[in-house]
């Protein structure tokens, strides 16, 4: 049976990144079973950055086929969005350290996110709120196929943005997101 945290986030990924294509490279690895979901029971940015290097290496040793990304769930940490921010900068600097640039990246998903030059309550934040602060790992193998998929990728943030505006804050909460 999977952690509740698991099954939040699970269901947010289906509904809300699947459901509205706000990510449309998304639902084959889920399809395929290749997504992995872990929950850190670190209190501490110290703690979870080691749960972060642990899936770093944990992702690094396993074949795409079996496993090509994870999403790293944090519920009892970084709850500050600017301080999860800074922590992701610390992520970034890591896969530099370790000699992975080039091999993998991280995208980043908080209950608090906000993209910058918008108000808090703008509903493009939406397209990067998930339940939880998260920490996603990415394969660049996977981002360099999605990429050769779409001629022009930046069409996906504009269209997250129209499905967003045009369901508003009212149609998230049907969909079950805290808004």
């Amino acid at each position: 049976m999977s952690a509740p945290e698991i099954e939040q986030t699970r269901a947010w990924v289906e509904k809300v990144v699947v459901g509205l294509n706000l990510c449309p490279f998304a639902k084959p690895v889920i399809d395929e079973g290749r997504l992995h979901y872990q929950v850190s029971e670190a209190r501490s940015a110290k703690a979870l950055f080691k749960d972060f290097t642990d899936a770093l290496w944990e992702l690094k040793e396993r074949d795409i086929s079996e496993r090509e990304t994870t999403l790293l769930i944090a519920p009892w940490a970084m709850h500050n969005f600017l301080d999860f921010n800074d922590f992701i900068g610390v992520c970034e600097d890591a896969i530099a350290d370790l000699e992975l640039e080039g091999e993998f990246q991280v995208a980043y998903f908080h209950p608090a996110f906000q993209f910058e030059g918008t108000a808090v309550d703008d509903v493009e934040n939406y397209t990067n709120r998930s339940p939880y602060p998260t920490v996603h790992l990415l394969r660049e193998a996977s981002i360099d196929r999605a990429v050769a998929s779409m001629p022009n990728t930046n069409v996906v943030y504009e269209n997250n943005i129209r499905t967003l505006q045009k369901l508003g804050i009212e149609g998230l909460r049907g969909l079950g997101v805290q808004a």
